[in-house]
Order: structure tokens, then C-alpha cells, then sequence
């Protein structure tokens, strides 16, 4: 992806923000690539709620440069799953993160095991993942 203007500080850095956002575009990408798309979980009236997020800075990424940013899914338990990110420029790593996240009844708000269809889909993608540069996690 590009670094948007708007995504950017008075010093043309992209901002601390805009990470997340990233985050959530490399998620629902993996998601509609290895398991059929986040709108397939909303159909059976499950939603995937966001627990927890980190990010940690390394160098920072600039009003219109490209960066590649890579997510993976790992630690399917119940109804919880974690999501690891890394953001490079050129090769070169610019940040990392993870997401945690819960399924959950989509009008209850109760938490769901994650159904089994999608662990299996989680696991062939993580077994069938090529190895990108810095990170191991397949490209979003």
C-alpha cells in the first residue's frame, strides 16, 4: 500500500494510527484470501472483535512511499485468535504488531468457538505460507 497524505503527520511521517488501519486491511485481505472473507463469518452471525492491539515502531514511513505490509494467523483457540503483522519498505522492516481477537454471536455479543471450517482454512494457509523476507508471514 501507498502512505496516503491524510495518513500523515505535519512532518509528512505517517502516523501512529494509520498503522491499525493497516493492520485491519492486511487482516481482511488474509481473511477473504485463505477463508472465504470476513463477510462469510457476518452471514452466520458471527462478528470477530478486535481484543487487544500493539504495534511497535522502527523506522518511520513517509507521506508516499510503498510498504508491504504481511499478516499471519496463529494461536486458534476456542473462541480467540491473534493475527501478526509486519510492515516493510524495500526489504527494509518498519514496524510490527498483533491483533488479538474473539468470535463472538454477532447479537448476543457471547463469545463462539471459531468455527471449524475457518480454523481449517487458518491452518492450510499457515502450512502452505511462503516465507517472505523479515517476517514469515504471508504477504496481505
Amino acid at each position: 500500500m501507498k502512505v496516503r497524505f491524510a495518513e500523515t503527520d505535519a512532518q509528512g511521517i505517517a502516523h501512529s494510527s494509520s498503522y491499525f488501519v493497516w493492520f485491519e486491511v492486511a487482516r481482511v485481505d488474509h481473511l477473504d484470501r485463505y477463508a472465504g472473507g470476513y463477510q462469510r463469518l457476518r452471514d452466520l452471525g458471527i462478528e470477530a472483535v478486535v481484543l487487544e492491539t500493539h504495534v511497535r515502531y522502527l523506522e518511520p514511513a513517509r507521506f508516499d512511499e510503498r510498504l508491504r505490509v504481511h499478516a499471519r494467523c496463529l494461536d486458534v483457540r476456542g473462541a480467540r485468535f491473534r493475527y501478526e503483522y509486519a510492515v516493510e519498505r524495500d526489504g527494509t522492516l518498519v514496524a510490527d504488531g498483533w491483533t488479538a481477537h474473539a468470535t463472538v454471536d454477532a447479537r448476543t455479543f457471547r463469545p463462539t468457538r471459531v468455527p471449524g471450517w475457518l480454523r481449517e482454512a487458518i491452518a492450510s494457509a499457515e502450512a502452505s505460507a511462503a516465507s517472505p523476507p523479515s517476517s514469515s508471514a504471508p504477504s496481505s
